[in-house]
């Protein structure tokens, strides 16, 4: 099977992260394909919304770091990747709904909050794990979040990398909506055929406008990212946090 599956229904476009395995870590397979279903379906005449959302315990844990010398795989065009994900969910001109089956960290999280209707099951969490391994939030994290509860909760988010459950983060108005478990999938469901039913020009004019007011800062803040990353991807502290990560200890961060 696909590592991302598709299915068009009733003008629903549905993108699923099938890598249960790993929590739907992301490929550098899975970016690319998602790019190109998100940026195909803006000349997509059967395509009204779409879904995006994962398979098993988890939406996406972000990029995959697994593995030994993890953090010699990563450079800019992994930066490039997460910019174009983000960048294709928000400039597309159709909505977007994010289904969030269970934890969304890293550019997971990125992916899902860009979308424009954010749907969290109960048992969701939403985690900027980057510090844990002496990175910085990238996806345009920096930007969505901050839009979305503010400078302290997203100073929080980041700099501790503590995670924020699904209640919370409907409460803070990172998420739009909350789902039993069990009642996510049909609740997702219910709100993509009610946009797809909806009048798809007046959808297009009303997200181009609210992103604009909200999200006017998102191309700067996705490039201070790509250049803040790229800096620390080449520093010893990356590379000890991801080495920890993989070996499953506390990393000792030198400030190197």
């Amino acid at each position: 099977m696909a590592d991302l599956e598709t299915a068009l229904a009733d003008g629903v476009l549905t993108l699923r992260f099938n890598r249960p395995e790993v929590l739907n870590a992301l490929s550098g397979e899975m970016a690319l394909a998602l790019c190109e279903e998100l940026e195909g379906a803006v000349s997509r005449r059967d395509v009204r919304v779409v879904v995006i959302t994962g398979t098993g315990a988890a939406f996406s844990t972000g990029a995959d770091i697994g593995g030994a010398e993890a953090h010699e795989r990563f450079d800019v065009r992994a930066l490039d990747a997460a910019n174009r994900m983000v960048r294709a969910v928000v400039n597309l001109d159709k909505p977007v709904v994010a289904g969030v089956n269970g934890i969304a960290a890293g550019v997971g999280a990125s992916i899902a909050l860009a979308a424009d209707i954010i749907v969290a099951a109960e048992s969701a969490a939403f985690l900027l794990a980057f510090a844990r391994v002496g990175l910085m939030p990238d996806g345009g994290a920096t930007a969505t979040i901050a839009a979305g509860v503010g400078r302290a909760r997203a100073m929080r988010m980041a700099l501790l990398a503590e995670p924020l459950g699904a209640a919370e983060a409907l409460d803070a108005g990172l998420v739009t909506h909350l789902a039993g478990d069990e009642e996510l999938d049909a609740t997702v469901v219910r709100l993509a055929r009610r946009l797809a039913a909806g009048p798809p020009l007046a959808f297009s004019a009303t997200k181009k406008a609210i992103n604009a007011a909200t999200l006017s800062h998102l191309d700067g803040a996705l490039e201070r990212e790509r250049t803040g990353q790229t800096i620390l991807l080449r520093t010893a502290d990356a590379a000890e946090g991801m080495r920890a990560f993989n070996e499953s200890r506390r990393p000792d961060f030198t400030g190197a």
